[in-house]
């Protein structure tokens, strides 16, 4: 059968065919283990009639050819047929509307289901083979219920394609029918994946329907199997390893050439910035006037410093750059921070300008990060040259940026939040050093514990998936992507293809790589927070204390939406929760306190619930923020009531401050202890709150937002992502 199949497939591709007969196609189909329905292929009217009556009625009558693509739009699909007469007057009908593109007829049994199923498979031309599985039949594209993952695809991989499609009813028992038999369309689609892999030149393949039985089984009655010339890969930048990074993040020396005196020009911001941050290296300005800059010599060239240097950050025009690169090459300098725009995000100029740099620069040895990036911050070495003088704590989180404005803001909240930051980037326009290069630098950096990425596109989108795939398994990724508004639908002659979008085949990416896609960007702060501060959740089982009980109840509510289960408390703790609230607690999750003033009550709550093993995470809302309540009332009662010395109650607000800081330690002892997040909401801030607490130098931290939306957000989030690192400790 196989070298059957290789023959037809050859003679096709010979004849430069657009694609296989439906015949054709699903003998391919059925060598890989996809079921399809048992067929015949007439050559005349009467071969046509005997073969029904052969087969039994009522039987469905196809016109079949290479050519016939969309059979059902053009007349040439007949249902239900009954009789050998009406075979015959079918296949004339056929003919009539087929014409010259006719080979024959296929005679089919009709088979009848209640649920119906598309599968197939197209190259998208930055990952590769997709493998798409969804609700099939005339309402495939009506419902566009599908999910998707690029091949080769894995047995998790698979199930977890069954498990996203929305109408997951349909693959339980369904009106006296069995459940859909799940390991056989497992078995379809890894046979697509295999299909994919081993015959480059099939472009596409479309399944659909697949036919669901009453006994659970499918079957496969329609495929089609489109050919293309093989894919060649995309012109791919050469990878960058991270030897050839390292000096740009670490440098001992840097040399600012087109460093200005004048305010607001990037040769003075960048260089006032990393002066300000504390950097402890060598610094040099280069400019061609040699006039003194900041109470600094001031040298014309690069070749006139008397000393090695690791960095140059050059912000001259671009139309100077390339000549620039002979002096850099001459002095030794191979490392490049190119903040200068004007290349290939203008206009067609501009992008030839920026190839011929690419290739000047390799000519001599020299790279490049950029060119129009915002800088690099790295508050473990005390370098911060960006456009903002931030100084970030230094961290285990790490940003890489596509667009610097996104990245510089992202550092000024860090710092403002108080979350440490391993290192940034802005990646710009990534014309030698990529966001693949950077992720596969960071995979190998011990320092980096989480990585933040903000991207609009990606170069090498096979490599982008199978570098954030290793990455994920050591270390959550958090992604989020602009421009997906401008996806459009691909052009396709298949459902498969017609169902794709970029979005959509790069969602598939992220979930298949483990990466945590988020929407917004205070989803990923919030997420960059989280990760850098709390153990993982081992469950999706959520306990909630709060202060005030409709605050729990919309709390319920969203781990309801966003796939948090809130248990119900069992009897021991219930019995050993009524030893410290009054009996008009509410006696369930979540757990009202009742407004108790007990500083110590909380505490005890949440080591109750942590201890519990029906509980993997806790909420507690309302604790953190009291402060603001209460210095607001000791101040009104020191306007108020004169009878209260004022150094008393002062001393009331500094102990309510106090009893907080406390509050932190003692949560974080008790993350440390049971290993399980506990993640705060705050009643009320101001300006001086952060997101993350600091607490005795310990690895966990204290996280508190400011809204029941953010931290439910971040707790599933984080369990998506352990689900990823279980799987592939299972697969390993």
């Amino acid at each position: 059968m196989t070298q059957h199949i290789e023959k037809i497939l050859g003679m096709a591709l010979e004849k430069d065919q657009a694609s296989l007969s439906e015949y054709d196609s699903k003998r391919l189909l059925a060598t890989y283990g996809i079921p399809v329905v048992n067929e015949c292929v007439a050559h005349t009217p009467e071969e046509a009639a005997e073969a029904a009556v052969q087969m039994g009625f009522p039987i469905v009558l196809k016109g079949l050819g290479s050519r016939l693509l969309h059979k059902t739009e053009m007349g040439l699909v007949h249902l239900k047929l009954q009789s050998k007469s009406e075979v015959l007057e079918a296949t004339e009908n056929i003919s009539n509307q087929a014409g010259p593109d006719l080979e024959g007829f296929l005679v089919q049994p009709f088979v009848e289901g209640k649920r119906e199923w598309v599968a197939g498979m197209f190259r998208d031309p930055q990952f590769g083979p997709v493998i798409m599985f969804g609700v099939g039949g005339i309402f495939t594209e009506a419902l566009s219920d599908v999910s998707f993952r690029l091949a080769p695809l894995t047995n998790h991989d698979a199930e977890a394609m069954l498990g996203e499609i929305k109408v997951q009813a349909l693959l339980g028992d369904l009106r006296g029918e069995k459940s859909v038999d799940r390991q056989m369309l497992i078995t379809t689609l890894m046979g697509l994946s295999c299909l994919a892999m081993e015959h480059p030149r099939v472009a596409e393949i479309d399944i659909n329907p697949l036919v669901t039985g009453k006994d659970g089984s499918i079957v496969a009655v329609d495929g089609l199997v489109m050919l293309g010339d093989e894919t060649k890969p995309l012109a791919l930048k050469s990878s960058v390893g991270p030897e050839l990074l390292r000096p740009i993040f670490y440098p001992r020396s840097i040399a600012f050439v087109g460093a200005s005196a004048k305010l607001g020009k990037w040769g003075h911001i960048l260089l006032a910035n990393t002066i300000s941050s504390g950097f402890q290296g060598d610094i040099y300005l280069v400019n061609a006037a040699g006039v003194p800059i900041a109470g600094r010599e001031v040298y014309k060239s690069v070749t006139d410093i008397d000393a090695d240097i690791d960095l140059a950050v050059v912000t001259i025009p671009a139309a100077g750059v390339i000549d620039l690169l002979p002096d850099l090459q001459a002095k030794g300098i191979t490392s490049v921070l190119l903040i200068t725009s004007g290349f290939g995000e203008t206009d067609q100029s501009g992008k030839d300008l920026e190839k011929k740099l690419v290739q000047a620069a390799r000519q001599a040895g020299i790279q490049i990060l950029g060119p129009n990036t915002m800088g690099i911050c790295n508050p473990h070495a005390q370098l911060n040259c960006t456009s903002l003088p931030v100084k970030p704590r230094p961290g285990t989180t790490t940003l890489v940026s596509q667009s610097g404005n996104m990245g510089t803001q992202f550092l000024a909240f860090a710092e403002q939040q108080g979350i440490g930051i391993r290192g940034f980037c802005g990646s710009g326009n990534e014309a030698m050093t990529t966001i693949e290069d950077l992720l596969e630098t960071l995979e190998e950096d011990p320092l980096t514990k989480t990585v933040l990425l903000y991207i609009e596109s990606v170069k090498d989108g096979r490599r982008f998936f199978e570098s954030a795939r290793r990455v994920g398994c050591k270390k959550p990724i958090v992604l989020m992507k602009g421009g997906q508004s401008k996806a459009g639908t691909k052009a396709a002659s298949s459902h498969t293809g017609a169902l794709s979008t970029d979005s959509r085949i790069f969602n598939a990416v992220c979930r298949q790589a483990g990466i945590v896609k988020v929407e917004h960007s205070m989803d990923l702060l919030d997420l960059a927070a989280a990760f850098s501060s709390l153990p993982l959740p081992q469950g999706n089982r959520t306990a909630i204390m709060t202060l005030g009980g409709g605050w729990g109840v919309v709390t319920a509510d969203l781990c309801n939406a966003y796939g948090l289960e809130v248990p119900d408390l069992s009897e021991d703790i219930i019995r050993k929760i009524d030893q410290r609230l009054p009996p008009y607690w509410s006696r369930s999750n979540p757990i009202d306190l009742v407004g108790e003033p007990d500083n110590a009550l909380p505490i005890n709550i949440i080591e109750t619930l942590l201890k519990w093993d029906g509980c993997d995470a806790v909420i507690n809302l309302g604790i953190m923020g009291r402060k603001h309540l209460a210095c607001q009332y000791f101040d009104a009662v020191m306007v108020a009531d004169p009878d209260y010395d004022t150094e008393f109650l002062e001393s009331l607000k500094t102990a309510v401050v106090d009893s907080e800081k406390i509050y932190v330690d003692q949560v974080v002892d008790l993350m440390e202890q049971y290993q399980k997040p506990v993640i705060g909401v705050s009643l009320l801030t101001d300006e001086k709150d952060r997101t993350i607490y600091m607490s005795k130098d310990r690895d966990f931290k204290g996280v508190f937002y400011t809204t029941p939306e953010r931290a439910v957000k971040t707790l599933s989030k984080m369990f998506d992502y352990y689900k990823f690192t279980c799987k592939k400790q299972d697969m390993a």
